[in-house]
């Protein structure tokens, strides 16, 4: 008989050391996995405020281009006006340049007439005229003839008056016409210049547009890549999650299995020393004592609770704790409250370093509460494991999780 026992408890012995190291080999990959996605979301975040910083850039250089396109096209608008008068000075120029010289052709013909006039003067000298007066037959003769005199001389002198005043009119417009064209140039090169600054803005602020908006769009690509990259490792964290499961489930119903084995030979042991009239002693491997908790288990177990249940309901909270304590009773885990919670490869947060921020820092007042209350001897399941319920595993689920 104590073969068999001997037996039974190598086993035993051998089937506790290899599960865990099997369900901790999985669970320190689904711990790498989990930091992979953390770091992942944060190269996202990093990558998507850069993507909003660009929009925004975007978004300025966008707006100044619609501005310089509007002046752009009220630049434009001026240059086509101003070219338009100047192109109405021109023409009038052009006249009044024709009207110059005919001008100058009347002038000639005048100066030749004229010429011809004082030359005729010249030669009728004043006796002539007398005698032409003094042939008068009539004094109303005399005075025609002496009108006749005066209206020539008079006819002469308006008409030099009239040329030379046709002469100045033409020659002011001209120097009228031609100050105008010059302004009128002047200022169309000034436009064509502002033209040509804002047409530089534009191209320079399009530039600038372009390259935001390729540096946008590498830092949505960027984003997007992100993205799938955190999906795809939620996926193989899921498949991982799944796999830790299904050891967990081998793990327990082996436990289960070792503890009917315990009791079947613990009957046994019983039954023998009963016949020999011994009296029965305490197994070495009957439930452990209670547990004994200080301040420092109180604050380890509201941590985990947080970092497991922080959003779940009072009663998950309550069940989590449970899960703690009853590893802690259980032979086939460490007899702390600290070995169990820091047992390699079973709680995530506590490989992710989170359990530590939050020990540090304290856990809320719910989970304090809770985990004084389960210290305490509330301890509401049986279970030894705890998963975020996904429908594969059954058990009993409390919020997001399932016990079993």
């Amino acid at each position: 008989m104590k073969k068999i026992f001997l037996k039974s408890l190598a086993v035993i012995l051998v089937l506790c050391s290899l599960f865990p190291m099997e369900a901790g080999a999985t669970q320190q990959k689904i711990d790498k996995v989990q930091e992979g996605i953390e770091d992942l979301k944060d190269q996202k975040k990093e990558a998507q405020q850069q993507a909003d910083t660009l929009s925004k850039e975007a978004g300025g250089l966008e707006g100044d281009l619609a501005e310089f396109n509007n002046r752009l096209a009220k630049v434009t608008a001026e240059l086509n006006e101003t070219e338009e008068q100047l192109k109405i000075t021109r023409q009038n120029l052009k006249d009044t340049r024709k009207a110059l010289k005919k001008a100058r052709q009347k002038e000639t013909k005048q100066y030749q007439a004229m010429k011809k006039r004082i030359r005729f003067m010249y030669e009728m000298d004043r006796e002539n005229m007398l005698e032409v007066l003094l042939g008068a037959k009539s004094f109303a003769d005399f005075l025609n003839k002496a009108e006749y005199f005066t209206s020539i001389h008079q006819y002469d002198r308006d008409m030099l008056d009239e040329y030379r005043n046709t002469k100045k009119e033409i020659a002011g417009k001209k120097k009228e016409l031609d100050e105008h064209e010059d302004s009128l140039a002047s200022l169309l090169n000034q436009q064509e210049n502002k033209k040509q600054e804002v047409s530089a803005l534009i191209n320079d602020t399009s530039q600038h547009l372009a390259a935001a908006k390729k540096q946008l769009a590498d830092a949505r690509a960027d984003v997007a890549k992100y993205e799938e990259k955190i999906e795809q490792q939620k996926a193989y964290e899921a498949e991982l999650e799944a796999q830790k499961a299904k050891e967990d489930a081998k793990r327990l119903e082996e436990i289960r299995r070792q503890e009917e084995e315990n009791k079947r030979i613990q009957s046994q042991n019983q039954s023998q020393n009963q016949k020999q009239g011994q009296s029965q002693s305490k197994n070495e491997n009957q439930n452990r004592p209670a547990v004994k908790a200080d301040a420092s288990d109180a604050a380890l177990l509201a941590a985990l609770i947080q970092c497991e249940a922080g959003g779940e309901s009072y009663e998950g909270k309550i069940a989590v704790g449970s899960v703690v304590m009853n590893r802690v009773s259980s032979s086939h885990f460490p007899n702390t409250v600290a070995g169990v919670i820091y047992q390699r490869g079973q709680f995530s947060p506590v490989a992710s370093g989170r359990f530590a921020s939050v020990l540090a820092s304290g856990a809320n007042a719910s989970c304090t509460q809770a985990a004084q209350e389960v210290l305490g001897g509330n301890i509401t399941n049986n279970c030894l494991y705890f998963r975020r319920n996904d429908g594969s595993i059954p058990g009993t689920v409390i919020g997001n999780h399932v016990f079993y």
